[in-house]
């Protein structure tokens, strides 16, 4: 197996057709198919299937394009790990996000690349922290912020902040104390994430810890909807404080703090223990890591920093 078959397995896959990208590659088309039926026979699998209308892919040419791009991406970091230095910062990083916290630290992650590190090519993919986790142990990501499972060996953490989750209403449906219990929050419809968010687990465990039964009417795997359908006064949700920062500035929407007991999580940047760290990507884990510090020390994210402190 050769690297450039792979090159052209993801070329053809992307293209749709041999034809297309034969054209994109700037190969011969004969010497394309060549190189893709060699492949399907060392394999011993079909990993296209022919139709008049172009090429897709069977399952086994799924499962191969995910390991190509893997292997791609990893030869990249390789190369890139031996020609800079790190007066000479440069290469892809890929960096995953959980969707509330991009919501608060894509933009100043992205102004402080520009400015520090200007030859970095970042890529940004927000998602849910349990997907999250599932792409950076495959070597779809370089390093990640995720919410901490306890559970989890195959990355090395390194431990940024924690928050304490809050009751979202309407600002004419706050709760007549500062504080809520959990077990009170039994009387209100709710709308939550679906089970398998990292968030939605987190709310559950604790409930279960203290037999606490929650009315969810509805499940809503979209941040942006949530807050609509509790803005339109649908339903309340449970958050963190973060992720609704601006409606609450705007007096859209109002938090309220959950206690006895409080619902908490804790933010930390994830890399894998079996893949190699670049120069790159550890410029980037210190970029992250200063620039989540510095959004919880001037209050613009209401939490508390556990990191590590600068010297």
């Amino acid at each position: 197996m050769e690297l450039r078959q792979l090159r052209y397995l993801i070329g053809v896959c992307e293209a749709g057709g041999v034809l297309a990208a034969s054209k994109t590659l700037h190969v011969a088309q004969p010497a394309l198919s060549q190189s893709i039926s060699s492949l399907e026979s060392e394999l011993g699998v079909q990993l296209f299937v022919r139709t008049n209308r172009g090429m897709s892919l069977t399952d086994a040419g799924r499962t191969m394009l995910e390991h190509a791009r893997v292997v791609l991406a990893d030869i990249e970091r390789a190369r890139s790990a031996v020609q800079h230095t790190a007066h000479d910062i440069q290469g892809e990083v890929v960096i995953g996000l959980p969707t509330t916290v991009a919501l608060v630290a894509t933009l100043p992650i992205l102004r402080a690349t520009r400015a520090q590190y200007p030859k970095v090519k970042l890529k940004i993919i927000e998602s849910h922290s349990g997907f999250l986790g599932e792409w950076l142990r495959a070597g779809r990501l370089d390093l990640s912020v995720l919410f901490v499972s306890g559970s989890e060996t195959a990355f090395e953490y390194r431990l940024l902040l924690e928050e304490r989750l809050a009751l979202v209403t309407r600002p004419q449906d706050v709760p007549s104390t500062r504080e809520v219990s959990l077990r009170s929050l039994t009387t209100r419809p709710l709308v939550l994430p679906a089970q398998e968010h990292g968030l939605r687990r987190i709310i559950d465990r604790v409930c279960a810890e203290h037999g606490v039964a929650l009315e969810v009417i509805a499940e809503i795997d979209s941040l942006p909807n949530i807050k609509k359908a509790v803005s339109e006064g649908m339903a309340d949700t449970i958050l963190s404080p973060g992720a609704v920062a601006d409606e609450v500035r705007a007096g859209q929407l109002a938090v309220t703090t959950i206690a006895r007991p409080h619902i908490s999580r804790q933010v930390a940047c994830a890399t894998s223990m079996t893949r190699p760290v670049t120069p790159a990507t550890a410029a980037m884990i210190s970029l992250v890591t200063e620039q989540m510090r510095g959004l919880v020390k001037g209050r613009l994210w209401p939490a508390t920093w556990i990191g590590e402190e600068p010297n």
